[in-house]
């Protein structure tokens, strides 16, 4: 899902591999991604980074303790704040698909405050949206404790562990200029 005419940095071809980027590639295949794309293509420029963040990423996208919508709410929020196109574009679906109203992902979008009505969708964005809104780049108090206590301190630790990881994927993404295929739609652009 990448337009090769416009990366600054291309992923090395699957038939050159060295042996490294080979024993890489094939753990990452055999993940539940099934596939070498976006940032992890471009990570095996750098075969041992390509491989922690790989199991650092199947942990928090496939097993965190947040499950599949309030994980995808969280990616898709930081996808926005980062204003990742292609991260977007490979999340907003997988948020869809997991149960996230889709005004909620239009409100995301748009960069309007979303109507929640579970209080977990609205802990996780409001958190996520601070952490990089807050000129400390920090939460405030009161948006720590409510989180918090509507979260628990293990998907606590776990959404800031997602929004972190993200964070890199999306700062990979952007200043490689990876963006999704000619033809798709540009959902970010302000």
């Amino acid at each position: 899902m990448m337009n090769p005419d416009k990366l600054r940095l291309s992923a090395p071809d699957p038939d050159k591999l060295s042996p490294r980027q080979q024993e890489v590639y094939n753990q990452i295949l055999a993940t539940p991604r099934g596939r070498v794309v976006g940032p992890l293509a471009l990570w095996l420029n750098n075969p041992d980074l390509a491989e922690a963040a790989t199991e650092l990423g199947t942990y928090l996208r496939y097993r965190n303790s947040l499950g599949p919508k309030l994980g995808e709410l969280a990616i898709i929020t930081t996808a926005r704040c980062w204003d990742a196109e292609f991260e977007w574009f490979a999340h907003k679906r997988l948020a869809l698909e997991a149960g996230l109203d889709p005004a909620i992902a239009d409100a995301i979008r748009a960069r309007r405050d979303p109507e929640f009505s579970d209080p977990e969708e609205e802990a996780v964005w409001r958190f996520t949206l601070e952490a990089f809104t807050n000129p400390r780049k920090q939460v405030s108090d009161a948006t720590y404790a409510k989180t918090l206590a509507v979260l628990g301190k293990q998907r606590i630790v776990d959404l800031v562990a997602l929004i972190g990881y993200y964070s890199f994927v999306s700062v990979t993404l952007n200043n490689f200029n990876v963006m999704p295929n000619e033809g798709e739609t540009l959902e970010l652009q302000d």
